[in-house]
């Protein structure tokens, strides 16, 4: 996603609105960016294609309040909807389409989050354990509950599974030491956490050793993977033909749910070893590229965050 500054280029921009482009380019096109943010995305979408329709969907509402400010200019030409991307089907039914030309999804969490300390996404700052990507819904779980009602195990497991984090029993153990003493609220205590937990040799490289305990909080407060799950899915079945999905993931879990789906859509459904694909048989979708792509080094120097960021994309070639 953007950075909190509203000029930032978005990364991998120019590639990921060139696969869009032949369906975008349609009459009457309607693009959906499935996590709109600061607005980066659909403004250049809005400039570039004079005749689309965009629809924006966001679960930040902070991120839609500035993007609603940012993109007023384009007036009916956009929709911002308050919504999480598994829900994208009645979120299109609602604006009154039935099928979509374009979708993107921009994974993870934007630097507008990371930059604000009450979020608490942020290991850098001190600041309460939040997380929430909806921070206005006073009844969702937060980090701090996570930390401290989950038991030793689940948060030991939700370590290893979200963030393959080697020391995640350590990590779990030293997290049920320190809430027997005192709940544990800020992210302050929790770097501290992680750090006493991690041996001394294994703090040495690879940054912050909070960084991957972090990751691993935020996907489950927020549901992440489960939700990812349901909306690409989801995203491909509202696609019309020739329409065309691109995704942007920066961690390895996202990009293998990704994958997966394509290759599911994408696969030709008959015995490996008939000459010929039988009429009717053909795979309703097509990759766009070959596995995933990266950034260039140009671009990595110009937006570090873009160096993590895996493209996929596909498109729908039948009904």
């Amino acid at each position: 996603m953007t950075t909190s500054s509203a000029h930032h280029t978005p990364v991998l921009r120019e590639r990921v609105f060139a696969l869009l482009a032949p369906a975008l380019t349609r009459p009457g096109a309607v693009f959906v960016d499935a996590t709109v943010g600061l607005g980066g995305h659909c403004e250049f979408a809005l400039e570039a294609f004079p005749n689309l329709r965009v629809i924006g969907i966001d679960r930040d509402p902070s991120a839609l309040a500035l993007s609603r400010d940012r993109l007023a200019s384009f007036g009916v030409r956009v929709q911002l909807m308050h919504a999480v991307y598994d829900q994208i089907p009645e979120v299109i039914s609602d604006a009154g389409v039935e099928f979509v030309d374009g979708i993107l999804f921009d994974l993870g969490v934007s630097s507008m989050q990371l930059d604000d300390p009450q979020r608490g996404f942020a290991y850098s700052v001190e600041a309460p354990l939040d997380m929430r990507m909806n921070h206005e819904d006073d009844d969702a779980l937060t980090a701090a509950d996570i930390l401290n009602e989950y038991s030793e195990a689940d948060i030991a497991r939700i370590l290893r599974d979200y963030a393959d984090e080697r020391f995640a029993t350590r990590i779990a153990r030293g997290v049920a030491r320190a809430r027997d003493i005192a709940p544990i609220t800020s992210s302050g205590q929790l770097v501290e956490i992680v750090r006493s937990a991690i041996p001394a040799p294994a703090r040495r490289t690879g940054g912050n050793p909070a960084k991957r305990t972090f990751q691993a909080l935020r996907i489950e407060v927020n549901g992440e993977l489960d939700c990812l799950r349901r909306a690409i899915p989801a995203a491909l079945d509202a696609l019309g033909v020739g329409g065309r999905l691109v995704v942007l993931s920066y961690q390895s879990l996202e990009d293998r749910i990704v994958k997966s789906e394509f290759t599911r859509r994408t696969r030709v459904d008959v015995p490996i070893d008939l000459p010929v694909i039988p009429e009717g048989h053909e795979p309703a979708f097509r990759l766009l590229i070959s596995g995933s792509q990266k950034a260039s080094e140009e671009e990595i120097a110009a937006n570090p965050r873009a160096s993590s960021v895996r493209l996929r994309a596909i498109e729908r070639v039948a009904a």
